[in-house]
């Protein structure tokens, strides 16, 4: 018996405490005629794997090493040139698993329409876990405490609204998807603060105080387009205040991080690393102004493995994604021994932690969050659908597609991708997938920087975000907002805080008249 099984007696605890609230959820198909397999690609040994596309013989665009060995899938990955129409499969943006029953407020909430039977069970005990109230400790419902002593937010759900973006606080609200993360190089390399940790926390359990409160303020600046036409963004100022343990370290910088949307996360740990690596041009060998560089995470175990989730690229995986979510923002430890602290981010200089109880229990295994109750919640985050696109063939989104390209947005967010055809999980394998991002990080100026290191990113650089399934965000949730920190109320505003290796770009949205500027939002509200 596999031990994240449903059938795990470690796991029934957990299990008979979800089971009341699954719900009957969708069984989504796959769109008629769609494929498992890469759409469009030929396998390299002539099998094929879906209808063959066609697309300009060229191949100067792409890397050098990119799918070397399979020339077929080289030229389904060539950028677009053609832009009277829609490419062959672009409705299809997360692959053959896309979902295409849902464009309302559960556009991101669905699964991988291929999943079988099996699989299905799985994400939905996932999707339980993934909406569980954490309690404090000791508590009556023992698969479900651990919570704090600090926490940013009560579930997974909590942050990301819906399965998608967060939200900044209204006035009077405490911070719960929006995070601040705190970082210091005191003592030469980039860590936590001293006395407050790598996160500042709003909350905390009952007879603890929280950490301290968040006030957001805002500063106008101005973007004028060639026309003559202001445009005013909101530049916000964050100011952590009701200190309960003391004054912040001088040297502390503030990094304000809002929750990501959920979908797709699966399709993009399942791009090779060489693939990611191909794009990488850290000195800008190619003169193009853009100079994608990688990070990477030093795992528990020692290895030094590409970086790709977050807002940073920091984390490896889904997995390190998820647990150390769970750590910082709601204090659940787990198995691994960075993540082992069943006080989460207590520093010593908070003595309460020492006295307070905590729920990690041997007969559930090792942390507060076991690792059964990890891998379901992994599995679901790493099963959640893209939707499919909408308005693919319409003459403004195509127009706005071919501005998206002429500005050079496409040099980082890449559009295309093929999963690896050993990616660990079958549904994931050998996908044409379309996320507009080429998971890298690129210096995007000072008016979005944090100027605080994090792994190997410097305080200038941020991960290349993906872009497909945005069009639908606030959809999903209609009060988030975009980039790290969710400073962006629109998508054009979006757009004109990008600075930097990006400032090419900027610039030619700046001479683009107020027609072309409508149609470059409706390309991007179609993804």
């Amino acid at each position: 018996m596999n031990a994240g099984s449903p059938d795990s007696p470690r796991l029934k605890p957990v299990l008979l405490a979800c089971m009341a609230c699954l719900s009957t959820g969708f069984f989504v198909s796959p769109l008629s005629g769609a494929s498992p397999s890469a759409a469009g690609v030929e396998d390299g040994g002539g099998g094929q794997t879906g209808t063959a596309v066609a697309v300009p013989a060229s191949s100067s665009e792409l890397p050098a090493s990119l799918w070397q060995d399979n020339a077929r899938v080289r030229k389904v990955l060539e950028p677009a040139s053609d832009f009277s129409k829609a490419e062959p499969f672009e409705v299809m943006q997360g692959g053959a698993g896309t979902q295409t029953t849902n464009t309302d407020r559960n556009a991101y909430s669905q699964e991988t329409s291929t999943l079988g039977f099996e699989h299905l069970q799985t994400f939905k005990l996932g999707n339980a876990l993934f909406n569980k109230m954490w309690v404090a400790s000791p508590s009556s419902t023992q698969a479900s405490d651990g919570l704090g002593p600090f926490y940013n937010a009560r579930s997974c759900q909590s942050c990301h609204i819906k399965d998608g973006r967060g939200q900044l606080p209204v006035a009077g609200e405490k911070t719960a998807s929006l995070l601040i993360q705190l970082k210091n190089d005191l003592d030469g390399h980039w860590g936590p603060d001293p006395i407050y940790g790598g996160q500042f926390h709003a909350s905390a359990v009952p007879g603890v105080r929280a950490e301290g409160q968040v006030q957001i303020t805002t500063e106008p600046l101005t973007r004028v387009f060639s026309d003559g036409t202001r445009h005013e963004l909101q530049k916000p100022v964050y100011t952590l205040v009701e200190y309960a343990y003391g004054e912040l370290h001088a040297d502390t910088r503030l990094s304000p991080r809002m929750a990501t949307a959920m979908p797709g996360l699966g399709m993009l740990e399942a791009i090779a690393a060489d693939d990611v690596l191909a794009y990488a041009d850290p000195d800008d060998a190619d003169g193009d102004g853009i100079s994608g560089r990688p990070n990477w995470q030093i795992r528990d175990d020692g290895q030094r493995v590409l970086g790709r989730f977050a807002h940073k690229a920091a984390m490896s995986t889904v997995r390190e994604q998820n647990v150390h979510a769970m750590f910082s923002d709601m204090g659940l430890s787990s198995s691994g021994n960075s993540m082992s602290n069943p006080h989460g981010d207590c520093m010593p200089a908070q003595k309460v932690c020492e006295s307070l109880a905590h729920g990690e229990q041997e007969r559930l295994g090792k942390g507060e969050a076991p690792d059964e109750v990890v891998d379901l919640i992994t599995f679901y985050t790493r099963n959640l659908a893209l939707p499919a696109r909408r308005d693919v063939d319409d003459p403004e989104v195509l127009k706005g597609k071919e501005l998206f390209y002429n500005s050079g947005c496409q040099g980082c967010h890449v559009p295309k991708h093929v999963t690896a055809r050993d990616a660990a999980q079958k549904e994931l394998q050998f996908q044409l997938i379309w996320p507009y991002t080429d998971l890298l990080l690129h210096d995007m100026g000072e008016d979005l920087a944090d100027n605080a290191a994090e792994a190997e990113a410097n305080g200038r650089e941020w991960r290349t975000a993906p872009l497909w399934g945005i069009g639908l965000a606030q959809t999903v949730n209609p009060n988030t907002s975009f980039l790290h920190d969710g400073r962006a109320r629109t998508l054009l505003d979006a757009v004109l805080w990008h600075g930097g290796e990006a400032q090419a770009s900027l610039d030619s949205v700046l001479d683009m008249n107020q027609d072309e500027r409508s149609a470059l939002v409706s390309f991007l509200e179609s993804l």
